[in-house]
Formats: structure tokens, C-alpha cells, sequence
């Protein structure tokens, strides 16, 4: 029998945490690669884009291992005997899947037949970045990683409140 992680909020909060760190990482190498025309690979850069999610587990696995959680036996009115195939798991997977990946919208052509990456019409092709979205989606990251904080912050007040009962 596997028991799970007790303070439930930490574990939801803490994975929306990493979720809007990593969000606001891709933002910032947006924001930076902004204004390149170029990788080193010759490619015109491309914004990128973070995609979360759920890994599939059946429901009804699920709900069998919360079902045989709670069978406990007892050997005394007073007493809970655990059963013998009792487990603690402190390590647990947190279920989502990070991918990133590349907005394949081509970028504006601009005439710049100076520049050393205009083709033999003297276009460049720019990058697709838009540093305005880029800081509108900054801002809701930034928002949704206090709300997370706020949401983790309440789980600890509770749990050191319950503490003091």
C-alpha cells in the first residue's frame, strides 16, 4: 500500500511554480533573441513556445490506489495496525510532460539590401519574435507564478496552523 504526499497544495503549487519558471525562461531567451536575424545555423530564429502536459493515467488506476490506501486493519478499538505491504513513497513522478517548440510563422521580409543576410534581392527575412506579446505572456506568467505562491504560502499556514491545534 502506497501512502502519498500528505500536504496535497504543496505538490500542485510547487508544479505550477516550475511551470511559469520554465515559461519565463523561453520569454526571456525570446525577448533576447528578438532583433537576431539569424542562428548559427543560418536559420531564420524563431520564437519559441512552451507546451505542458498531462501524461495519461487511467482513472481507474487512479482511484484503486486511493481505495487501498484506505483499507487499514485494526487489532484494537484504540489501535490502526498498518498491513504488512505498507510503503511510504517519497519520490513521485509529477505526471506532466515539457516539450518546446519552435512558432513556425514566418517573420516580416523587410528591404535591407545592406545587411549581410539579405538574399540576392536584398530582403531580410526577420525573426517572428513580437517583443509586445512576448512581455504580455511575461506578465501573465509573472501573475499566475504569484497566484501559485499565494496558493503555496496558504498551504503552509494551514499546515502550521493545524499544528497548533
Amino acid at each position: 500500500m502506497k501512502i502519498g504526499d500528505n500536504f496535497l497544495g504543496f505538490a500542485i503549487s510547487s508544479k505550477g511554480l516550475s511551470i511559469q519558471r520554465k515559461k519565463m525562461n523561453l520569454i526571456a531567451e525570446n525577448l533576447a533573441n528578438g532583433n537576431t536575424v539569424r542562428t548559427e545555423d543560418g536559420k531564420p530564429v524563431n520564437r519559441k513556445i512552451l507546451i505542458v502536459k498531462q501524461k495519461e493515467t487511467p482513472f481507474s488506476n487512479s482511484l484503486n490506489d486511493v481505495v487501498s490506501t484506505i483499507k487499514l486493519s485494526t487489532t484494537n478499538p484504540n489501535h490502526i495496525a498498518l498491513p504488512s505491504n505498507f510503503e511510504v513513497s517519497t519520490q513521485q513522478s509529477n505526471g506532466l510532460e515539457f516539450n518546446v517548440k519552435e512558432d513556425t510563422k514566418q517573420g516580416d521580409i523587410v528591404y535591407m539590401p545592406e545587411h549581410p543576410d539579405a538574399n540576392e534581392d536584398g530582403y531580410v527575412q526577420l525573426s517572428n519574435i513580437n517583443t509586445i506579446n512576448e512581455m504580455i505572456d511575461m506578465i501573465a506568467a509573472t501573475r499566475s507564478y504569484e497566484a501559485n505562491l499565494t496558493a503555496f504560502n496558504s498551504s503552509k499556514q494551514m499546515a502550521k496552523d493545524s499544528l497548533d491545534i
